[in-house]
């Protein structure tokens, strides 16, 4: 069965921007959409392991500090080389003021 971890508060990701959170030995990133959604993926590229986090939010797409790699952080999906690999997502839910995330 899948727990639900805090994984920030709300105020902590302005709009249209990204941070890392880290739990268990594993990295997520975690995003704010311009309609203050959040949505959370694997936090390394697909391609070199790159921290997402340190990448650039426009729109709906995380791009890679490294290589600019391209995902789309709704579904995951890659969106063109160097990246071929989708990033996992994970259910979000706002309880409280917190960001929880189900992994």
């Amino acid at each position: 069965m899948a727990d639900w971890a805090e994984a920030c508060a709300v105020d902590d990701v302005e709009k249209e921007d990204v941070i890392r959170f880290d739990r268990g030995g594993r990295t997520f990133a975690v995003y704010r959409s311009p309609d203050d959604k959040f949505f959370v993926t694997d936090g390394y590229c697909t391609h070199e392991k790159a921290h997402l986090a340190d990448g650039l939010v426009m729109d709906d797409i995380i791009e890679c500090p490294k290589h600019n790699g391209r995902f789309n952080y709704k579904t995951g999906q890659a969106k063109g080389a160097p990246v071929c690999v989708n990033l996992a997502t994970y259910p979000v839910k706002i309880e409280a003021g917190k960001v929880m995330i189900q992994i």
